[in-house]
């Protein structure tokens, strides 16, 4: 009996250590990708969590552990909160604008028409484009003394002088979100055309014989069926728009008054103008944690949304 356990012991053994190598090898395939996007993602984000910690500065050259002085700073810093509501507000506008005009225009996409394809392919233009060309090209557009929107307002009445778009902190930040929402909702537009075709067309047909009207097919038919992706396309966008940077970098520089200063271009210039390396970290940190809550949000009521619709 004894004899019999054995070598059905090891007739076994055999056997689960080649299950167990054929487990660990797609991960060692694995372990060289992995390697790679911890030294370039991982490593840096660990390392500039630690800088926040610090009161690193090239100018002083201190390297001292300092605790959450920098938090503790940040608190009571009112440049910092300044560019904080003005991130977030930057956010929240466009977000909403570049998704409700962005669905209105994948709707339209998704009807058959004449010209579809040319139209489609001509909405990726603005999206395309680098934001540093738009940026220049808006900067032309509402220039406050030859640009091109003046003139048309003046001459349609709507005003009776110039307006200095990008010079009065009234118009400043408006004028940088109507410039991101130019060039960013083609790419809202195209992910919600994604999730447009794949409501099935059954559904559609059997509402229209019912009698229902367009709007009443959207929203009982299309909305509840397009709402995750609508929340997934909402949450890459505010997390993208979050850290906007060279729209207002090369336009403003965070000015007037620090009137479009937003985090990104607040802890470029505490890190690379003032080389405060320990608190311009702490900015990016507090920033970091921020994009980090913007996503949780998200993604409970991605998930509550799932578990509606199934």
């Amino acid at each position: 009996m004894a004899v019999t356990m054995t070598v059905a012991v090891s007739e076994q053994t055999p056997g689960k250590s080649r299950a167990l190598s054929s487990a660990l090898w797609p991960w060692l395939l694995l372990l060289p990708a992995f390697l790679s996007l911890a030294s370039v993602s991982f490593y840096p984000i660990v390392n500039g969590v630690y800088l926040s910690f610090t009161n690193r500065s090239l100018i002083t050259q201190d390297n001292d552990f300092v605790g959450i002085a920098n938090y503790v700073q940040l608190l009571s810093d009112p440049p910092f909160w300044n560019a904080w509501w003005h991130t977030i507000w930057f956010t929240l506008i466009s977000t909403l604008l570049e998704t409700f005009i962005g669905l209105a225009m994948a709707l339209i996409l998704c009807e058959t028409f004449a010209g579809r394809g040319m139209v489609r392919a001509a909405m990726l233009v603005p999206w395309a484009m680098p934001t540093v060309v738009t940026s220049k090209m808006f900067g032309w557009l509402f220039d406050g003394q030859h640009g091109i929107i003046n003139f048309i307002l003046l001459h349609a009445g709507l005003i009776d002088q110039n307006v200095n778009w990008y010079g009065s902190p009234d118009t400043a930040l408006t004028t940088i979100i109507l410039a991101d929402v130019w060039k960013t909702t083609p790419f809202m537009a195209l992910l919600l055309l994604t999730g447009l075709q794949t409501v099935p067309k059954s559904l559609i047909e059997a509402a229209r014989i019912d009698g229902a009207r367009a709007w009443t097919i959207f929203w009982h038919v299309r909305l509840p069926l397009l709402m995750p992706t609508l929340l997934i396309a909402g949450l890459f966008r505010a997390l993208d728009a979050f850290r906007v940077f060279d729209l207002v970098y090369v336009l403003t520089g965070g000015g007037p008054a620090d009137s479009t200063e937003t985090l990104s271009t607040l802890s470029y210039k505490v890190l690379f103008s003032t080389l405060q390396f320990g608190y311009g970290s702490a900015v990016t940190t507090a920033m970091f944690l921020t994009e980090g809550l913007i996503a949780i949000g998200f993604c409970i009521f991605l998930v509550r949304q799932i578990r509606r619709t199934t």
